[in-house]
């Protein structure tokens, strides 16, 4: 016979049930309770991940006022010969110095495990982590070649030469996917929640989605020019494109990176 409580004039048996269902409920409904929120990235403390935090930008400028001359009488020539290489180069070099891994330093949602008072990390963890960054800067580079086709067709549907200058977007669009998405790519890999939340213009500001918000701007105002009678070479497509998306580029990501890093549209 089982057990009564003289008070609740319930069983002892009953009582235990219906606190086993209680917590199968509350463990059931917890993960739906969670929310895929995602945290801005942060740049590498390291002093020279600082330096060439603050040098990278000056580099593309530099890279861009270097192959202007060029790049207004052959475009095609001057984007494959010399600033699509040379800024493949340095965002590789930025990535692999500046940036956390794709899961690493506070890009995704997933809770971190604290370290235990003592523990440190051992040098060939170290080399791996570094080892890592090589392999997924070389993987990242690889998925923005994949990405450039569907920015070239983005391209000509908002309005750039389909049966003309199909080399001259073509290497446009590899600018833009080099300098916008390259470092999501590092810093996000093919995480869908990160990207939903990238796409859509949910994500906090930082460098890299900054980066990729300014050269989009960038890019867009830079089509200006291009109509206007004023009978200029460097009015040539897609001269002034390119022009704007590196500016952009360099603006948006030193904005997001300092005055508005965290805030959202």
């Amino acid at each position: 016979m089982p057990l009564v409580d003289p008070i609740t004039m319930a069983s002892a048996v009953s009582k235990k049930g219906a606190a086993s269902q209680t917590v199968t409920v509350e463990s059931s409904a917890s993960p739906t309770a969670e929310t895929y929120n995602l945290l801005p990235v942060s740049v590498n403390q390291t002093p020279l991940a600082q330096t060439l935090r603050h040098a990278q930008p000056l580099l593309l400028s530099g890279v861009l006022a270097f192959g202007f001359s060029s790049l207004v009488k052959n475009p095609v020539a001057a984007m494959s010969s010399t600033t699509l290489p040379l800024t493949a180069a340095l965002q590789a070099v930025y990535a692999v110095i500046c940036l956390p891994v794709a899961g690493r330093g506070g890009n995704d949602t997933a809770k971190k495990a604290k370290p235990r008072p003592g523990e440190k990390t051992s040098k060939k963890r170290a080399k791996e982590g570094g080892n890592n960054a090589y392999v997924l800067a070389t993987l990242s580079l690889l998925i923005t070649a994949l990405v450039t086709p569907f920015i070239y067709a983005s391209m000509v549907l908002f309005g750039a030469p389909f049966l003309t200058h199909g080399s001259h977007t073509l290497l446009c669009a590899a600018h833009l996917s080099l300098l916008g998405l390259f470092p999501l790519f590092y810093v996000h890999g093919v995480d869908a929640s990160a990207w939903a939340a990238v796409g859509g213009f949910r994500a906090p500001l930082d460098e890299t989605f900054g980066g990729l918000a300014g050269a989009l701007v960038g890019a867009w105002l830079g089509a200006v020019p291009i109509p206007l009678d004023w009978d200029r070479d460097w009015q040539k497509w897609p001269v002034t494109i390119l022009v704007g998306i590196y500016g952009g580029y360099v603006l948006g990501k030193v904005i997001g990176g300092t005055a508005a890093w965290g805030k959202k549209f």
